[in-house]
């Protein structure tokens, strides 16, 4: 059981039930952190000017099931100065696909598909999730970045 997060349209917060804080024992919150979480840049990634690599410090000590360092976040962030075109829309696709292949990989999900669209100004992103032995859950995230 985690302690649940809730998408505010701009960032993510802690949710609430009543005076206390709400748990989540579903897939939200996993993906709320995987996508919006600022994953490390990959060395040959263009970065934004006047930023750095990013990423989480246990990241080196984050090990997959098969050993391997399993970064945590996304690399959404690296798209935060682009403009709203097709090749942003391919990359955000990419980068939010990336961030979530590690519910595939430890079986707590069967798949996931992303896709990226405009709407308007701004960059959206849908998910939905196929989880073994229960019905798809799908998660929308409108209103996250603006381009230019």
């Amino acid at each position: 059981m985690d302690l649940r997060l809730q998408w505010t349209g701009t960032a993510a917060d802690l949710a609430r039930a009543g005076a206390d804080l709400a748990t989540d024992n579903g897939l939200e919150t996993a993906v709320i952190v995987s996508l919006f979480t600022d994953r490390r840049a990959d060395d040959d990634d263009a970065l934004p000017s006047g930023t750095d690599r990013r990423g989480w410090w246990a990241d080196a000590y984050v090990l997959s099931r098969f050993g391997a360092p399993e970064p945590i976040g996304s690399r959404l962030w690296l798209l935060s100065r682009e403009k709203t075109l097709a090749q942003a829309l391919t990359k955000a696709q990419e980068y939010a696909a990336e961030a979530l292949m590690w519910l595939v990989d430890d079986g707590a999900a069967a798949g996931v598909q992303v896709a990226a669209e405009q709407q308007g100004d701004r960059l959206a992103i849908g998910v939905t999730i196929q989880r073994p032995l229960k019905p798809p859950a799908q998660y929308r995230f409108a209103t996250f970045w603006q381009g230019a």
